[in-house]
């Protein structure tokens, strides 16, 4: 269903006054019992609101610890080089690092050295989109081709058309699936026999069956690219490049698997090809993050939306000083909001990070090497350390350093006086237009791309915790 109407927006809840209940009139006809039950659902309301306030101090003093964990955190960078284009998506499976490159490979990468362990070739277009299935789900494909039950694979997609199956031992493709469409972005459904959702340039969404890799259903689901697929158990969450997304469910006992549950247009999520005061289009910068009813969106701007797919609702977080901020993508890890941000003007990227399910501000990471970072992906290391890889025009590393570890180049964490002065979540009633007036002046990007790459390109991806 199409919701056309302008739903209630979200702010900050206040918190009423407690006031105690008058004591009951006996009324005629009612009994002690009745009036003791009134009592007692009285005295458990009054009791409603120092509760929340007493939640509300323990998720401030959560926050607190939290951004205190991570003051004296750095990181070391390290660059995997190999690429001879843009990387536009990167996975983690087994701790190896996948990317995948405009310049149609898909590498395999050996972290604790830096080192190229494999050259997935066979794609005749950039590549897209990867993603791994459960081992569960690899252990049905192994019997199927032939190759020991522990093998684990990784599916590409492409814009030659194309969904590929990878063995990651021998780098053997097992599996081509051609879709008729430009792939922008898929995700896997680990329900039932399994499903593989692809999304095309066009606005199509296609499931896919795991097993036979036939088409079970085909469906016109957006006016523009999807730039964005994401599982949540039996629930899909499809973004496009005119801000809209759609909620699905799998049907596991119909023969079209797929069921829109709901759909939110950018009026609603205040996404899409609007402009901002730099003159800078927003069109085909969607990407999503899902989490229970909430779904974080970045969209090219200087916020991070969080909609509410249930009800419509919409609060931002802050994740850049000024309008000439662009936020390429969101993660989640352990309990932490990862956004990137790009600075039109100076060409710093930077990374924030917000404590999650509040969206509270807790510290950014940023470096004037590091290029604009378009897409994330997150891991622990046997030590509990973070290790994250970002891509874009470089493909880049990022080891948690152990306390009092130091040398040149190491990446910091700071904190944003902005961010600590100002609300970081806050209501969507007024327009981010309302901030255009703090850069106005004319600039010129150090590493922007080009308006019809950007259109063009899917490099938008989402991960999910």
């Amino acid at each position: 269903m199409k919701l056309l109407y302008s739903p209630k927006r979200s702010g900050n809840v206040e918190v009423p006054p407690v006031h105690t209940p008058a004591r009951k009139i006996a009324r005629a006809g009612q009994d002690r019992g009745e009036i003791q039950e009134e009592e007692a659902a009285e005295k458990e309301e009054s009791h409603s609101v120092p509760e929340a306030c007493n939640q509300q101090q323990k998720e401030e003093a959560k926050c607190r610890a939290l951004a205190a964990s991570w003051e004296s955190s750095k990181f070391r960078l390290r660059p995997l080089k190999g690429h001879s284009d843009m990387i536009t998506c990167v996975v983690v499976v087994d701790n190896l690092v996948i990317s995948g490159s405009r310049d149609t490979t898909v590498k395999v990468w050996h972290v604790p050295t830096a080192t190229e362990q494999r050259n997935l070739g066979g794609h005749s277009g950039g590549v897209t989109c990867l993603c791994a299935p459960p081992p569960e789900y690899c252990r049905m494909l192994a019997l199927d081709v032939g190759v020991p039950e522990k093998e684990r694979f990784l599916l590409s997609g492409s814009t030659d058309c194309y969904v590929k199956i990878w063995a990651l031992s021998t780098g053997q493709c097992v599996k081509s699936v051609y879709t008729f469409n430009v792939v922008t972005a898929f995700c896997f459904v680990p329900e039932g026999q399994g499903y593989i959702i692809t999304g095309s340039d066009g606005g199509k969404v296609q499931a896919w069956s795991w097993q036979s890799s036939a088409c079970c259903q085909s469906i016109n689901a957006h006016e523009e690219a999807v730039t964005a697929l994401q599982s949540q158990g039996p629930l899909v969450f499809s973004g496009s490049a005119e801000g809209t997304v759609c909620v699905w469910e799998v049907y596991l006992t119909d023969a079209n698997p797929l069921h829109r549950l709901c759909q939110w247009g950018p009026l609603v999520t205040g996404c899409g090809g609007s402009k901002g005061s730099l003159g800078t289009s927003n069109s085909g910068r969607l990407a999503l993050s899902p989490r229970g009813d909430r779904v974080f969106l970045a969209c090219g701007r200087a916020t991070i939306k969080v909609l509410n797919w249930r009800t419509g609702t919409v609060t931002r977080v802050t994740n850049h000083r000024s309008s000439a901020g662009v936020t390429d993508c969101v993660s989640q890890t352990s309990g932490i909001l990862i956004g990137s941000c790009y600075d039109l003007v100076s060409g710093e990227s930077t990374l924030n990070l917000f404590s999650l399910p509040q969206g509270k501000y807790v510290v950014s990471l940023s470096s004037p090497d590091i290029p604009r970072i378009l897409c994330f992906t997150s891991w622990f290391t046997a030590s509990g350390s973070h290790r994250w890889v970002t891509g874009g025009r470089e493909l880049i590393v990022w080891e948690q350093l152990p306390p009092k570890t130091k040398q040149k180049g190491d990446v910091a964490v700071r904190r944003d006086r902005l961010f600590e002065t100002c609300p970081t979540v806050e209501s969507d009633e007024d327009s981010e237009e309302d901030c255009d007036d703090c850069c106005e002046e004319d600039y010129t990007p150090q590493d922007a791309l080009d308006p019809a790459e950007v259109a063009s390109s899917s490099w938008l991806r989402c991960t999910l915790q």
